[in-house]
C-alpha cells in the first residue's frame, strides 16, 4: 500500500509484539504514530496514579520511537473525531490500532470502522492485549463462561499463544508531521502537591522497564513462584501488572518467557500462567457483561443491605482501621500505587464484609490509586470478593485479617514496613496489638487510640453481622 498509515496507540504503549504497528510498517510507505487522550468520553477516565504512569509511559514510548527515526503525535479529545481529522489532514490511506474490550472502547472501534471504509481508507484492528480473545473461548453450548475452572480448561485446549512479534528496527517517517500537543500541557503528573515520590521510587514506567522487570522475575522469583506468591513480606511476585495494564508488555511476551525459563512446566510456571488466564477470564466477563464495572453480575445482590459509613470508609482508605495487615496494605497502596495480591483480598474482604460497605467504594478507590488500574481486573476482582460476580468467593468466606497476617507475614516484616508505629511490638502480637499486655505496649512506646487506632470494628461481631446480611439474600 502506498501512502501513510496512522497507528493509533491506546493501551499498547510498546514497540515489540504490537500487531497494529507491525502491520503499518509492513504495508505502508510511512507510519504516523498517534496517541489520543480520550479522557472525556467515559465514566472510567484514568485515575490519579494511572495518569502519573501514563505520563512517563508516553515519554518513554516517544523516546523509543525517536531512536528509530519516528516520534509520537499527541492529541486530546474525542478519539473518533481526531482520527477522522488526521486522516483528512495527512491524506493517510490506513488506520491501524489494537482492540479494547470495554463498552466505550468497542463503541469507538465501531465508529471509526464505520467512518473509514476501503478502498479509500483501510481501518483495521488487531489483538495485542490478550492470549485468547473473548469470543474465541466458548462453552460446549457456544456461550460465555461464568466459572473459572472450565474456562481455564477451555483455554488449555486452545492452540498455544502465538510467538510475540519482534520490535521494529526502523520506522519510516512521513514527509511532514502534523501538530502535536506537548505532554507537559496535559498535566498528567502531579506538581503541587507532588504526591508521587513513592511511585517514582518504586517504578520505572516504559517498555524497557517492563522488559527488565520480566527478566528479573524470570531469573529471580519465577522458579519458586508457587511457594512465595502469597507472601507480601518478600519479593515473590512479578510486579508486571502496571506494565500489562498500560500495554508496555503483552501477555504473549510473558507467556513465552516463562515457558522458556521453565521448559519442564513445573508447578511454579503453571501457577503463574494460571494467573495470566485469570486476567483473561476478567476480560472475557467484561466483554460479555459490559456493565460489570457498575452493576452486580448476580442480581440477588441488588437487594443486599450495604451500610453507608463515610468515617469507616475514610479510615480504610487512609490505613487507619486499627487492623495492622489491612492498614499496611492500604498504606502500601497510597505510597507505591500498588498492593500485593494476597493483601488486596484481605483489605477487600474487610471492606465489603467486616465493614459492609459496597464493593463499588473499593473499586473506585483502587481505580484512583492503583498504577495497574485495569477496568476488567478491577471490576471482576471486586465482585469476586463481594460474592456478587462470576465464580465468586462464597458469602461465608470472610478473611480473618489476624490469621491471614500471621500466616503470610509471619515475622511481621510487611506490617513493620508500612505501619512503623508498631515496629517495636513482638512478632506474636504485631498482627493484633489490642491483645498485647499493657506493659508490652508501654515498652514499644504505643498507646492504642493515640499512636495507633483501636480497631474500628470487632472482627468477630462484624463477621456475624456480615453472615446475617448475606442470609437475607441467600435464597434469591
Amino acid at each position: 500500500m502506498s501512502g501513510t498509515a496512522i497507528v493509533w496507540f491506546r493501551r499498547d504503549l510498546r514497540l515489540a509484539d504490537n500487531p497494529a504497528l507491525a502491520a503499518a510498517i509492513e504495508r505502508a510507505d510511512s507510519v504516523l504514530p498517534v496517541f489520543i487522550l480520550d479522557d472525556g468520553q467515559s465514566d472510567w477516565r484514568p485515575g490519579g496514579a494511572a495518569c502519573w504512569w501514563l505520563h512517563h509511559s508516553l515519554a518513554s514510548l516517544d523516546d523509543s520511537l525517536r531512536r528509530l527515526g519516528s516520534r509520537l503525535i499527541l492529541r486530546r479529545g474525542r478519539a473518533a473525531q481526531i482520527v477522522t481529522d488526521l486522516v483528512r489532514d495527512t491524506g493517510a490511506r490506513a488506520v491501524y490500532w489494537n482492540r479494547r474490550y470495554d463498552r466505550d472502547g468497542r463503541a469507538t472501534d465501531t465508529e471509526i470502522k464505520s467512518a473509514h471504509k476501503a478502498p479509500s481508507v483501510e481501518a483495521e484492528s488487531f489483538n495485542s492485549a490478550l492470549l485468547f480473545e473473548p469470543w474465541t473461548v466458548k462453552t460446549g453450548a457456544g456461550g460465555a463462561f461464568k466459572v473459572f475452572t472450565p474456562f481455564l480448561k477451555a483455554c488449555r485446549a486452545e492452540a498455544p499463544p502465538q510467538a510475540p512479534l519482534p520490535p521494529p528496527r526502523t520506522i519510516s517517517a512521513p514527509r511532514t508531521w502534523p501538530v502535536s500537543d506537548a505532554l507537559e500541557d496535559w498535566a498528567l503528573a502531579p506538581t503541587q502537591p507532588d504526591w508521587a515520590g513513592g511511585l517514582r521510587a518504586t517504578w520505572r514506567p516504559g517498555e524497557r522497564g517492563a522488559l527488565q522487570r520480566l527478566m528479573d522475575f524470570v531469573d529471580r522469583a519465577a522458579p519458586d513462584y508457587a511457594n512465595r506468591r502469597d507472601r507480601p513480606d518478600i519479593e515473590g511476585t512479578s510486579r508486571l501488572s502496571p506494565h500489562l495494564a498500560s500495554g508496555e508488555i503483552g501477555p504473549r511476551q510473558i507467556w513465552h518467557a516463562v515457558h522458556m525459563a521453565d521448559a519442564r512446566g513445573g508447578k511454579s510456571a503453571e501457577a503463574f500462567l494460571k494467573e495470566l488466564v485469570w486476567r483473561e477470564f476478567a476480560y472475557h466477563l467484561l466483554y460479555h457483561h459490559e456493565t460489570l464495572p457498575e452493576a452486580n453480575l448476580r442480581p440477588a445482590f441488588d437487594a443486599f443491605p450495604w451500610r453507608d459509613d463515610p468515617d469507616a470508609l475514610r479510615a480504610w482508605q487512609r490505613g487507619r482501621t486499627g487492623v495492622p495487615i489491612v492498614d499496611a496494605g492500604m498504606r502500601q497502596l497510597w505510597q507505591t500505587g500498588w498492593m500485593h495480591n494476597r493483601v488486596r483480598m484481605i483489605v477487600g474482604s474487610f471492606l465489603v464484609k467486616n465493614l459492609l460497605l459496597h464493593w463499588r467504594r473499593g473499586e473506585d478507590w483502587f481505580w484512583d490509586t492503583l498504577v495497574d488500574a485495569d477496568l476488567a481486573n478491577n471490576a471482576f476482582n471486586w465482585q469476586w470478593i463481594a460474592g456478587s460476580g462470576a465464580d465468586a468467593a462464597p458469602y461465608f468466606r470472610i478473611f480473618n485479617p489476624v490469621l491471614q497476617g500471621e500466616r503470610f507475614d509471619p515475622d511481621g516484616a510487611y506490617v513493620r514496613a508500612y505501619v512503623p508505629e508498631l515496629a517495636a511490638l513482638p512478632d506474636g502480637v504485631i498482627h493484633k496489638p489490642w491483645a498485647a499486655a499493657p506493659d508490652m505496649l508501654a515498652r514499644a512506646g504505643i498507646t492504642l487510640g493515640r499512636d495507633y487506632p483501636e480497631p474500628i470494628v470487632d472482627l468477630d461481631a462484624s463477621r456475624k453481622r456480615a453472615l446475617a446480611a448475606f442470609a437475607t439474600i441467600k435464597g434469591r
